[in-house]
Formats: C-alpha cells, structure tokens, sequence
C-alpha cells in the first residue's frame, strides 16, 4: 500500500478508470472510505521516511521560485500550497509577502520546514491536508500551487476538482510535474518493478506530465498555458546519486525495507537503481553526475 503511488507506472495508465468530477459527496466519502484512508495512511509513512528536507533542498529546491513567478504571487495574496513538502514553494510565497498556507499529507515534515522558514525571516501555516479532500472552503484562495506533490496522490481528477474549487475566479494554479519519458521516465520505470502492485483505479504521477491528460482533468473549467522545462539533478559519481536517495527519498527506503527478507531481490534494485544512474547521467566524461528531468510547467486560470 505505501508505495502504491510509484508502482507499475504503464499498467496504471492503461487501466485508469473513468474520470467524473468529484462533488462533496465524493469527498466524504474519500474520507470515510476504509480503503482509502488506508492507502493514505501508508503514502503518509511512506513520505515520513529519510530526509525528505534534504532531499529537497540538495536536489528540487531551485523549482519553488519557478512556480511562484509563473503563479504570479503577489503581496496580500491567499496562497495554498498543495502537497508542499517542506516548504519548497510556500516559503518562496510567504517571501513574495503572500498569506500562506502550506498543505501536505505527511506532517512529519512540517518541523523541518518551520525551522527553514523561520531562518528565511517568513511565517505562514501548516496544515495537514489530502490533496483529494482539502479541508478549505470553495474559494477561498487567490494562488494554489504544488510542485511535484498533487501529482503523487493516487486519483487525479479528484485533485484536479479540489484545486479548482478552493481557488477563487479568476485566480491562479500553478503546478509542475514529470513528464513520463527521458529520465524521470526511466527512474520510475526501476521502481514500477519493484513496489507492490497497487490498488485499482490509482493512477502513475508521471501521467500528470501528458498534456493530453491535463487539459483532461481541468476541462473547461479553466484557461491552461503548459510549457516544457528541464531542471537538473547532481551528484559527484552515480554510486553517490543513489547513495543519497538511499538515506533520503521515503519511496526508496520504503522499497528496500519492503524487500529486506528478499536479498536476492533487494540486490537486484540496488543494481538496476545503479544502472539507471549509470547510463542515465548527461555529465561531462570522468566529471560530476548531472541527471535533466523533464516536465510540464502547467499554469491555469480559473474562470470567472
């Protein structure tokens, strides 16, 4: 169950169920359902593992203003951040002197965002949230962002309904997600062999980076503007690459863990992790590793 986000990437795409718009009963109910609050209780765990902080900073840190100056904040904003981590994007927005509120599922981060924001000089709240059932009221933000957080919660067009029903018309919601080919595609192609198989209807992050797939989830319910960026991730060798996502990542160490009373599988994601690092690296000849993920900057505009 815990890692039920990250698995069988392809199988997931084929066999998604059809979306509906998600109306308050849906969300009751995905808060009440046994099922899903057990999926949820283990993605929580899954993301309290490591050193998410560190991870964070040592690798995506350089995306947070990205989705800030693409979302527009703006001083005296209300500004929701959805799956926020540790603070990657919300503490840019408190920075901008936007009120802030930073959402995620796993508060066991939350602490080490605190301490960062209060040595940035910011404050804003932290809130405890499932991206499929925000805990606000409809409207009631200028700015709703995520940086590669909503897309990992296991039904996309629930998230998609809820980001647009607590941000106000006219407002602004920002994302960036993965793209399912080149590297990132490749990097959840290893782990897709090894989590557990997940549950039905539970849908691979990666699919958010299909354009297609978007302008699906929002409909006509908002005005999209998608581009197609690259940001890079190093490390000195790709032994230390995947060295640091042993000690950080939740969803690796979740896998190793997963596999401990398998050695000989355990074994075999080690190598498959190193081979991906290995022939995936676009870093000078005999230099430093240097990895490009793709992905889509989507920037919506709700309709008034």
């Amino acid at each position: 169950m815990a890692l039920a986000a990250l698995a069988r990437i392809e199988e997931l795409g084929r066999q998604a169920e059809p979306r509906r718009r998600t109306d308050m009963k849906t969300r009751e109910q995905t808060k009440n359902d046994p099922a899903d609050r057990e999926l949820k209780a283990g993605m929580r765990a899954m993301w309290a593992l490591g050193n998410y902080h560190r991870f964070a900073t040592e690798l995506i840190w350089e995306l947070g203003p990205v989705i800030v100056e693409a979302a527009g904040v703006r001083p005296g904003q209300r500004v929701l951040d959805v799956a926020a981590g540790t603070g990657n994007v919300a503490i840019r927005a408190a920075e901008a002197g936007a009120d802030v509120v930073a959402s995620d599922l796993a508060p066991e981060n939350f602490e080490a965002g605190r301490r960062h924001a209060r040595e940035r000089g910011v404050a804003l709240e932290w809130m405890e949230a499932d991206a499929e059932a925000l805990p606000f009221s409809d409207d009631e933000f200028d700015v709703v962002t995520s940086s590669f957080g909503a897309i990992f919660a296991p039904h996309h067009q629930r998230v998609a309904d809820e980001l647009v029903r607590v941000c106000k018309p006219g407002g602004t919601i920002a994302m960036a997600a993965f793209t399912p080919d080149g590297v990132g595609g490749a990097f959840f192609e290893v782990f897709g062999r090894y989590a557990p198989p997940p549950p039905p209807g539970v849908e691979p992050p990666t699919t958010w980076g299909n354009e297609d797939h978007v302008r699906s989830l929002f409909g006509d319910r908002v005005t999209l503007q998608i581009t197609r960026r690259e940001y890079i991730e190093r490390a000195p060798t790709p032994e230390a690459y995947c060295a640091f996502f042993h000690e950080t990542f939740g969803p690796v160490i979740a896998i190793r863990r997963s596999l401990a009373d398998d050695p000989a599988r355990s074994a075999a994601f080690d190598r498959d992790f190193l081979d991906f690092a290995t022939r995936s690296t676009r870093g000078p000849a005999g230099g430093h590793a240097e990895y490009p993920y793709g992905y889509l900057l989507v920037v919506a505009r709700k309709c008034a």
